[in-house]
Parts: C-alpha cells; sequence; structure tokens
C-alpha cells in the first residue's frame, strides 16, 4: 500500500480511538485517562502499519520496540494513576469552562493529543511502510533507544518506590537517577525518541520525517514536560529550589555544589 492511504487511516484510527475515551473521560468525569491511553495510541499506529505494509523483519522489530515502550509506559501511568483523582491541570480546566467543559476537553485535550501522536509517530509509520536493510545507523539507533527505555524505567520506579513511602510526602526525590537530572523519565524520553528516528531511518524520508524526535524534544523541554511540572514543583514541594540548585534540569550531569549557580 501507498504511503499516503496508511496515514490516512492511521490518522481516522487514532481519531475514533480519542473520540471514545473522549466518552468514556464525560462519563468518569476524569479526563486523566487519557495520559494512559497516550502510549498505546502509538501502538495502535505501528501494528496498523505493519498490517498494511508487506511484511518485513525489520518493519515488525519496529513494530515489537514501539509495543514494548507503549505498553510500559501505559502500565507505568496506570498503576501510578490508580484510585486517584483527575490531575489537578484538567480540574482547573473544568473550573474555568465549567459547562463548555467537555467541547474544551474534546477539542484541547482529545484532539491535541491524537494529532500529536500521529505527528510524532511519522518515522514509526513511514520506517515500517519502506523497511529496507538493517543500516549501521540503525544499530545506533537502538542503542539510544534501549538506552532510553531503560533510564526512563529505572526513573519510574525509583520514583514510584519514593512516593510509595508516606514519610517522603512533600519531600524532594534526590536519589538514584534524580541525583544526576531532575527528570530522568523525560531524558529517558528524549533518547527514546531520536533512538526510534535512526531506527527507521530511510532515505527517501530522512529530511521531513525528523520533525517528530525535534516536536517530542521541544514539547519535553520546553512545553509539557520539563517547564510545566517544575512550575508545579516549586510550589509544593519543600527544599525544591535548593534541589534545582544542584541538579542538572534534563541532561544527566554530576550535582553540583550549592556555590554553584543552576
Amino acid at each position: 500500500m501507498m504511503l499516503l492511504p496508511i496515514l490516512a487511516i492511521n490518522a481516522s484510527a487514532i481519531a475514533l480511538m480519542f473520540l471514545l475515551l473522549w466518552g468514556i473521560s464525560l462519563m468518569l468525569r476524569d479526563v486523566s485517562i487519557i495520559d494512559i491511553f497516550w502510549g498505546l495510541g502509538f501502538v495502535l499506529v505501528g501494528w496498523i502499519s505493519l498490517l498494511l505494509s508487506e511484511f518485513s523483519a525489520k518493519g515488525l522489530f519496529i513494530a515489537l520496540l514501539v509495543s514494548l515502550w507503549g505498553i510500559r509506559l501505559s502500565a507505568y501511568l496506570a498503576l501510578r494513576n490508580w484510585g486517584k483523582p483527575e490531575d489537578y491541570r484538567y480540574q482547573a480546566m473544568r473550573d474555568k469552562h465549567g459547562n463548555k467543559f467537555p467541547v474544551v476537553s474534546l477539542f484541547t485535550v482529545f484532539g491535541l493529543q491524537a494529532s500529536l501522536i500521529w505527528i510524532i509517530s511519522l518515522p514509526l509509520q513511514v520506517g515500517i511502510l519502506r523497511a529496507g536493510m538493517w543500516e549501521i545507523f540503525n544499530t545506533i539507533g537502538f542503542c539510544l533507544w534501549f538506552t532510553g527505555l531503560i533510564f526512563e524505567t529505572v526513573g519510574d520506579f525509583q520514583l514510584l518506590r519514593f512516593k510509595s513511602n508516606p514519610d517522603n510526602n512533600g519531600k524532594v526525590m534526590n536519589k538514584g537517577l534524580w541525583k544526576f537530572t531532575r527528570h530522568p523519565n523525560y531524558f529517558g524520553e528524549f533518547l527514546v525518541w531520536w533512538g526510534f528516528y535512526l531506527v527507521v531511518e530511510e532515505p527517501q524520508s530522512w529530511w521531513w520525517t525528523i520533525l517528530a524526535p525535534i516536536l517530542m524534544s521541544f514539547l519535553l523541554i520546553r512545553v509539557s514536560g520539563v517547564r510545566l511540572l517544575e512550575s508545579s514543583l516549586r510550589s509544593r514541594v519543600a527544599g525544591y529550589e535548593e534541589y534545582v540548585r544542584k541538579t542538572s534540569a534534563f541532561f544527566p550531569l554530576p550535582p553540583r555544589n550549592s556555590s554553584q549557580q543552576s
């Protein structure tokens, strides 16, 4: 099958998936469920692309990598959010928009994330369709992907274990990987997506699908990742300002002395 029909089918599948999730969120009065299905949206795209393409071992390998990453992320978020109230960000939106919130959430939450999944998954869609021979760039990409997956998995586990202790409520997590970067999970995600880009490298699409890892990097560092989370942590967690002065914001680095600037 040609590329454009696959892109259109994937767009339709993502739109249908998130439209159903939107309906469920209205019944549950909880928009936070969308976070759990972020990773699974990419899994859906990966397998649809594989089923619509001529089979190749490399295409199957890419789909399996996407599945391992997406299922791990969704399982972690489901475990973390189980039994908790709606995320404070969505509660604030609900309070602000009142009766208009269902329509607002359809476009600004579910519609936006569906669009982002389609754009960010472009290298995966193209790479699975046009999967060729394994090249050196693909090996480098897999090493980046694997390092990122381990990094975010370990970081998430360390944070989950830290938060499970009631004595740590309101305290800074500054041990393990969190001693070297304030956001090891986001840094791991950064490596994963640049790894995906190199794993699926395909000469004809090399130049334009780079939009995906660039967009993901921008979101992680400047929009919904580091910046958004830290604006909340600075006001909620005691000692976070000192942690900021000592610890790199994103890329892992040795801790600084208190006298050094952040």
